[in-house]
């Protein structure tokens, strides 16, 4: 099994053009992120996807983005979501990220909306991940396995640093069983959050070791879940963020790091970190 990087375009204000040539020099093999909003605007995403032959993973919201709209049932939910992922099958994505749903809504109404959400995506032609993400239905890992027992055919895109954050700790309790939910997972977003927050301010600070630490030990069973599977390729995006998740200084607003360097410092530390784990298993076999 081989690792490919995706570099996020969470954050980013240049143009494609620098994305590319960024990505390229810091050795990462794809693009992730969001179905451009305007449509006029995709052909020439696509031909540049296309040009470069550049693997790329969508990103989609139901309702809006990043939050969903609350008076928004499972029926709004579902009609914003049909053309989106006709739209992002033009493209010829890796797979299709999707940010589904809304935290509030009953268990019958979660069921109902992702059993309809599978159908619209096996329809559309995608491979659909959902996203494990705050404020989204599955916002919590109990929530999550529940819809799970219900619905065995979902696949994830696990972020795990959200539910470390839902659940106020890191989640190595040995009742803290995620095994169902690994087994599904399709797609790492690689961002080391805490029992406080989403993003450490640098995922290599000594002081943040065991966060890291629990987040690696969780991929690495990811990764052992994906080669028993049979995945010949795994994908990791790199996922730290603005918007609240980056640190700043009180009262000057400065920045304690800067994105582009966190994500390169994070793909190459996964880069290592997957050699080591494909070692480790071959020692062990």
């Amino acid at each position: 099994m081989k690792l490919e990087l995706f570099r996020t375009l969470w954050g980013f204000r240049g143009r494609w053009e620098q994305a590319l040539d960024e990505l390229r020099e810091a050795g990462f093999d794809g693009l992730e992120g969001r179905l451009p909003d305007d449509p006029a605007a995709r052909p020439a995403f696509a031909r540049l996807l296309e040009a470069n032959a550049l693997p790329y993973i969508c990103t989609l919201f139901s309702s809006t983005p990043v939050l969903p709209r609350q008076a928004d049932g499972v029926a709004e939910h579902l009609a914003d979501l049909a053309p989106k992922l006709a739209a992002a099958a033009e493209l010829q994505p890796r797979l299709v990220n999707l940010l589904a749903g809304n935290d509030r809504w009953a268990m019958a109404a979660q069921v109902d909306f992702f059993g309809a959400a599978l159908e619209l995506a096996r329809q559309a032609g995608v491979n659909a991940c959902f996203e494990i993400h705050r404020g989204r239905s599955l916002y919590s890992p109990w929530v999550t396995l529940e819809l799970i027992r219900q619905l065995p055919g979902l696949r994830f895109t696990s972020d795990i640093s959200h539910w470390v954050v839902t659940c106020e700790r890191l989640l190595d309790d040995p009742e803290d069983d995620l095994g169902p939910f690994v087994e599904r997972v399709c797609h790492i977003q690689a961002r080391v959050g805490y029992d406080q927050g989403p993003q450490v301010p640098h995922p290599g600070a000594p002081e943040y070791a065991a966060a890291l630490a629990f987040h690696q030990r969780h991929w690495e069973q990811v990764w052992a879940s994906q080669r028993a599977r049979g995945f010949a390729c795994t994908t990791l995006t790199p996922e730290f963020g603005p918007d609240g998740y980056l640190h700043h200084l009180p009262y000057t607003n400065v920045p304690v790091a800067d994105l582009w360097s966190l994500n390169r410092w994070m793909a190459a530390e996964q880069r290592a970190h997957f050699q080591r784990f494909l070692a480790g298993t071959q020692e062990a076999s």
